[in-house]
């Protein structure tokens, strides 16, 4: 187009064009076209380091009458001698007059991976004649938890890492009656789901048959949707399609029809944890015996953080803003 400007007049010769050298760039959205290899990858190698020199912590709690081996379970998932002894028959305090909670701490390392692991047992719940308010107990150390997370969070000059008391699971035994939930089993879970996150097993699945057990299994959820009982893990905290679609496997398996057992039996020149009966030994890590390895795989190996994340960005937070609110009311 015309310019209102005069044009430079030179006597050199018009310099010839160069050629053009395409300039190929990474395909990828706008704004994170990159040329070659930066290394953001590095950060996941960083994050495991910092990890395995400063470990993690996990709580776990166990509910259930006496004898449903919940002691005998938490031992066989981490497959060492983390809870607290049985009582002995001899021992003067066979059966608490009211709910007691014990709670043991052991640091266990696997690979170089340190971690933290408290467990709480609750000898006494369900155990007596009147159960009225039982989980009253329960309730209350799992707020207390909340609480002393809580005061060290809203402290001005605080620690860098807060240590972390708060339960992360509650592993919830079923006695394998065959028939439906028990009233004290659907007011416990109902009251126990808004705080934590709660997950049924049925206890000592191998007095029942295959036939009974897929039944009473089947009971249970219905059980569990009629009275709107949310369990681990909850639908309404699915938010990636992949995990959603895990997540369900999961639902249909639960509640777990669990077998625990502490001592090793030789089976086909193999040393494997089973309970010996006169018919033969139920092997508690085979699938086609009983549903414990699905109960391992979804509180350690598949959703350990997702439990410790959904109690702190759900459970936790829910209670720290109704506390504050009650702080903050004249």
């Amino acid at each position: 187009g015309s310019s209102l400007e005069p044009e430079e007049c030179s006597m050199e010769s018009p310099a010839v064009p160069e050629e053009e050298v395409p300039v190929t760039v990474a395909p990828g959205p706008v704004g994170c076209q990159l040329f070659g290899y930066v290394g953001i990858e590095a950060v996941l190698d960083q994050m495991k380091i910092k990890t395995m020199k400063t470990g993690f912590e996990f709580n776990i709690m166990v509910v259930g009458q006496s004898g449903l081996g919940k002691s005998t379970m938490v031992n066989t998932l981490f497959k060492s001698k983390v809870s607290r002894k049985s009582s002995q028959p001899g021992q003067e305090e066979r059966i608490p007059k009211t709910v007691q909670l014990q709670s043991i701490t052991h640091v266990i390392e696997e690979k170089g991976v340190k971690m933290k692991l408290t467990v709480t047992d609750t000898p006494g719940f369900g155990d007596q004649i009147n159960n009225e308010n039982c989980w009253d107990p329960i309730i209350k150390y799992i707020n207390e938890q909340y609480e002393r997370y809580l005061r060290e969070e809203i402290l001005i000059t605080r620690k860098r890492k807060i240590p972390d008391t708060r339960v992360h699971g509650c592993v919830y035994f079923v006695p394998p009656t065959g028939h439906w939930l028990r009233p004290l089993d659907l007011e416990f879970m109902r009251r126990l789901s808004k705080i934590v996150n709660v997950v049924p097993v049925i206890a000592k699945a191998d007095t029942l048959t295959l036939e009974e057990r897929a039944e009473f299994k089947q009971r249970i959820q219905e059980d569990l949707k009629t009275h709107a009982i949310s369990v681990y893990p909850q639908e309404d905290f699915d938010q990636d399609p992949e995990d959603r679609a895990l997540n369900d496997k999961i639902r249909e398996k639960i509640p777990f029809a669990v077998v625990g057992a502490d001592q090793e039996h030789q089976v086909n020149g193999k040393r494997v944890l089973g309970r010996k009966t006169k018919w033969g030994i139920i092997e508690v890590e085979n699938p086609a015996h009983c549903e414990f390895p699905l109960l391992r795989d979804l509180l350690i190996r598949s959703h350990l953080q997702d439990l410790k994340d959904i109690t702190h960005n759900v459970h936790y937070e829910s209670y720290r803003v109704r506390r504050l609110n009650e702080s903050n009311r004249p």
